[in-house]
């Protein structure tokens, strides 16, 4: 079976330099992501947190491989306990005073898929709520 890379778009009415700093900083990071101690948007910083659903959580284990300031940010994503490699872009397309992002998820198929949590659904329903709710909550408030 093919698999498709995981794609959601979404625009958002903040700028990319705002979208930006929400995606890098970590302070921000904490705010609508994920509960990461430390953050580094260069190429080759490793980073980790532990998330997941109320039955179970997962250490993530993540690498940063593409920078382009106000343009894409990309990382690794695999699981401590568990096969499977993949990759994170978030793409930031300026549209007059808004910014479409951009959030492809490619190498899903690489992990269990007799594993409900790992399956294309659980990880669309998860980007849907972050992408589409917690960051565009976060970046469209003021300040």
């Amino acid at each position: 079976m093919a698999f498709e890379p995981f794609v959601l778009e979404k625009v958002l009415n903040a700028s990319p330099a705002r979208v930006w700093r929400a995606l890098t900083d970590v302070g921000q990071i904490q705010k609508w992501y994920f509960p990461l101690p430390e953050f580094k948007a260069e190429p080759g910083y490793e980073f980790e947190f532990t998330a997941g659903s109320e039955e179970r959580q997962y250490r993530h284990l993540c690498k940063v491989t593409e920078v382009e300031p106000n343009r894409k940010l990309a990382y690794s994503w695999r699981y401590a306990d568990f096969p499977g490699d993949s990759e994170v872009s978030f793409e930031l397309i300026p549209e007059g005073d808004k910014t479409r992002l951009r959030l492809t998820h490619k190498g899903l198929n690489t992990f269990p898929q007799d594993h409900a949590d790992f399956k294309p659904e659980s990880f669309s329903a998860g980007w849907n709520h972050i992408i589409g709710k917690s960051l565009a909550a976060f970046v469209e408030q003021e300040g």
